[in-house]
């Protein structure tokens, strides 16, 4: 019998190993937490992420990609620019 009488463990260790595995699962259920929690939100970005993009910059996207051609880019970009105050 290895240590469960006599030179085993005092209180001591006892009350460390209790209180090292409640830290243990403690660390671990909040570690599991946050990473649910940012995963959870897809389509939120953190604070301090890049700023919202204008609508200019949107307009030159689409025309990049191919989604509207030339003329539309330029009629569009007219009423943005006419709407500003």
């Amino acid at each position: 019998m290895m240590f469960w009488y006599g030179d085993g463990m005092n209180g001591w260790g006892w009350f460390a190993m209790s209180v090292g595995m409640v830290l243990f699962w403690g660390l671990l259920i909040t570690i599991a937490v946050m990473l649910l929690r940012t995963m959870g939100r897809p389509g939120e970005r953190p604070s301090g992420s890049r700023p919202a993009t204008s609508a200019e910059q949107i307009l030159g996207e689409r025309l990049a990609r191919g989604e509207i051609d030339e003329e539309e880019y330029r009629r569009r970009l007219t009423a943005l620019r006419s709407a500003e105050p």
